[in-house]
Parts: structure tokens; sequence; C-alpha cells
């Protein structure tokens, strides 16, 4: 079938509107027409061949939610008409240990929702910014939240999950002290996630003028990360931090914020590496170091059901498909609350 899709054909031109084929349901296909897909800065990363391995025509966008429009004969989990959602991953080995765990996301055959190897033409997976999407059962997922919600519900495949992985992992919950640094289109689903889980969360960020967004976020305190003496004030006080900033910066002062034997992870994806922390600031106090990539099918469900128990949603803002250029521009400038989603109905004009 041939469906509508905005991408771009070389890192150095613009996203266009083209047309992409998409395969027949097998047996254990899932068909989904896409209602809205939310916009990741790594869209802008793998579109523009800032990481390497780019495969063109690029056609991005893993942050997926629509219904379901077919299924094949073996499906048995979803029927034309469900509300579901695909994020980072449409395939993996499935026999490792990674994918056992339902850990697909650390399998070393996981295969993205877009720029992945495939059998389909043109030979590389080809992302949300279109009408429809063709997805083996095993990953897609269920919503639950009320239809009314659903476009701020697309961010939730990508940024809901690469933050509330590591907040799971790291145990966070009532009477501990939690840092998340950066507001930002996943630091602001970090402080939601956070805040339920019930911690006490303080907020960092470089910009005076996102105090009160981030309070309103649910952060109990917010720091200006420039401000020596308001950083002092956290020394050695919190039991975690979640980094989701994605552009390189000294992490050397945030360990500092750390408890003994507390952790630091990482989850922002810069262009160019970070400056080595000094060494010194872990050993001192058994402090880690980490990283965290989205997450499994299983646990991305469980963030679903999660959001959709706690009322969580993203902060968005509405764009038609031609207005993608703009956005990402916008988004580079940091010009978003917090995250475009693509109405993808647009698509079609």
């Amino acid at each position: 079938m041939i469906v509508k899709a905005y991408g771009a054909h070389a890192g150095d031109q613009p996203l266009e509107s083209m047309d992409i084929a998409r395969r027949a349901p097998g047996a254990h296909d899932v068909q989904i027409d896409i209602a809205f897909c939310g916009v990741c800065h790594s869209d802008i990363h793998q579109v523009r061949s800032e990481w390497a391995g780019t495969l063109y025509p690029c056609v991005p966008g893993h942050e997926i939610v629509g219904r379901v429009s077919a299924a094949g004969a073996h499906v048995s989990n979803f029927k034309p008409g469900d509300l579901v959602g695909i994020g980072c991953i449409i395939n993996s080995c499935k026999h490792c240990q990674d994918c056992d765990a339902g850990l697909e996301n650390y399998c070393d055959q996981m295969v993205g929702t877009y720029n992945g190897p495939t059998a389909d033409a043109p030979g590389h997976t080809l992302g949300g910014y279109s009408q429809q999407i063709v997805v083996h059962e095993r990953y897609v997922l269920r919503i639950r939240h009320p239809e009314e919600q659903l476009a701020a519900v697309a961010p939730l495949l990508c940024a809901g999950i690469t933050t509330y992985s590591p907040l799971r992992h790291w145990k966070v919950g009532p009477g501990q002290k939690v840092g998340v640094v950066g507001i930002g289109g996943l630091g602001h689903m970090g402080i939601k996630l956070a805040h339920a889980m019930g911690a006490h969360v303080v907020a960092f960020t470089t910009s005076e003028s996102k105090r009160e967004a981030a309070r309103a976020l649910g952060a109990a305190e917010v720091v200006v990360s420039r401000n020596p003496g308001e950083m002092a004030a956290h020394a050695r006080s919190l039991d975690f931090i979640l980094n989701t900033v994605a552009a390189p910066h000294d992490l050397d002062p945030f360990f500092n914020l750390l408890k003994r034997d507390g952790s630091m992870a990482l989850v922002g994806a810069p262009s160019s590496p970070h400056p080595s922390p000094q060494v010194f600031s872990l050993i001192m106090k058994r402090r880690s170091l980490a990283g965290s990539m989205i997450g499994g099918i299983p646990e991305t469900q469980e963030m679903l059901d999660f959001c959709a128990e706690h009322g969580i949603v993203a902060d968005i803002e509405m764009i038609r498909a031609e207005e993608i250029n703009e956005a990402y521009e916008r988004m580079l400038k940091g010009d978003v609350k917090y995250r475009f989603v693509i109405d993808n109905a647009s698509l079609a004009v």
C-alpha cells in the first residue's frame, strides 16, 4: 500500500511530502492508521546525519499513536478499532537474554522504528511521520488513556519510557530526593513521573524563567544550576539524578550533589561527548555514573498503564506535517513547551 509521509532525501535537505510503501499485514502483524506522532530531538540528529549511518529516504518518528485498522490471522491481542501505540522498537531477535527478559531495547539485533534494517522497501524502516504503519504484534502497545488525550500520549512512547525506565530501575519512590536536570521534552516527563512515584523532586535548569513551570510540573524545589549558591545548598543531598540534557556539559557539579552511593543516569544523547568527569567526584563517595536507553516492551506497557492511572500525559504543541522544518528549528532554540506532536491527518492534504 502506498501512503503519504514526510521525510528527507539527504541530511542537508528539508523534510518534504513523499509517498512510501507499506507491506500488507502478515499473520502476526498489526496495521495501524496513525493519528499523531511526537517529534523527538533524536529525529533531528538522525535525519540530518548528525549520528552516523542515516539511510535515505529518512522518514522519522517513533512516538506513534493511532487505531488498529487490520490484524493478521494469528493476532489475538488486538483488533480493529483498538487504540494502540508504537515506540522506538519494531523488531528484535526475540530469543537472546535481553529479549527473554523483556529488554528488547538492549538486544544487539533491535530494529528501530525508522532507519533500521528490514526486508520491506526501501530496505530500511520508515517511521511515524506517515499515515500508516505495519508492525509485528509483539511490539504493539495498548493505550488506556481517554481518546481525547491521544495526541498528548504520543510522546510517552519515547520521552515517557526514556525517563520512566531509569526511575524504576533505580527504585525511585517515597522518602527519596531526586534531581532532574533539564526541563525540556525529556525533563518535563521526568519531573511528572518522579513526582507521581512519590519522590521529592528537585529540578535543575539554566533558565531563571523556568522556575514556575517546573513547580507546576511537580518539582518541590527548582535550582538554577548557574547559581553556585543554589547548587551548594543541595550538596550531598540527592539519592538519584536523572540527567536529561542532550548537549555536552560539565557533569562534576551534579556529582557533588549526590549522597554516598548516589547515582546519576544519563538519558540525553548529545551529538558530541560530555567532558570527562573527575574521578575523585565518583570514588570519594562511591557514586555511580550510568546510562539508560528507552525501555523494553513490557516496561513500556507498564509505563503507559502507570501514566493512565495517574493521569499523566506530555505537555504538547500540535503542528501540521508541513510545519515540521520550522518545528525543528524551534526545537534547537528550546522554543517548545515541551513536545511537538504532528497531526497526521494533515498528511492527506
